[in-house]
């Protein structure tokens, strides 16, 4: 796996402190969000803790910064209000975060199944984030508990229907 690239933003002192001015203070919220999101795809993660402080993605070690778990809420809260993120717990220290939105990767899958002829077949979760048919698409390596969420959102509108077998899942798609 290549070396994650940082922003410029990420050497600079301030962007780990939050901004008074609402403005500048907006705009630092949008920016800590899409580098999580491009962190955690990289790293391949789903799931982020507020108190993992030792993350790099919180501390830079080599300008002595380090978010705090207020600003690293605010940060989850604004991907929560974007569709990219939901909390796990009910303290909102655990959070599962989306790369794509629930409904994003509902579609790709469900345009996926179209494509690969596989309506009205019943295919597993491990089939579809992590089987062999699969590499080469977006969604391929997405958290099954993720997976399943986005695919309630199918089944809501009568894409899919999502079967329990012995305490895993299935899907039957439309």
């Amino acid at each position: 796996m290549a070396e994650f690239q940082w922003p410029w933003e990420y050497t600079f002192p301030p962007f780990f402190t939050l901004q008074p001015h609402e403005e500048t203070r907006h705009q630092q919220l949008k920016v800590w969000s899409n580098l999580f999101l491009k962190y955690l795809k990289h790293t391949n993660q789903f799931t982020l803790g507020i108190n993992d402080q030792n993350l790099p993605l919180f501390c830079n070690e080599s300008i002595k910064r380090r978010l705090s778990p207020e600003l690293i809420l605010l940060i989850l809260e604004h991907l929560q209000g974007s569709g990219h993120a939901a909390p796990i717990d009910k303290r909102r220290h655990e959070w599962q975060v989306y790369w794509h939105t629930l409904e994003e990767y509902g579609n790709m899958v469900y345009d996926w199944i179209q494509e690969t002829g596989q309506t009205n077949s019943v295919c597993t979760l491990y089939e579809i984030a992590s089987g062999e048919s699969t590499t080469q698409m977006e969604f391929h390596g997405v958290d099954e508990a993720v997976l399943l969420k986005a695919l309630r959102i199918l089944e809501e509108k009568g894409k899919c229907e999502v079967i329990e077998m012995d305490g895993s899942h299935g899907v039957k798609f439309f």
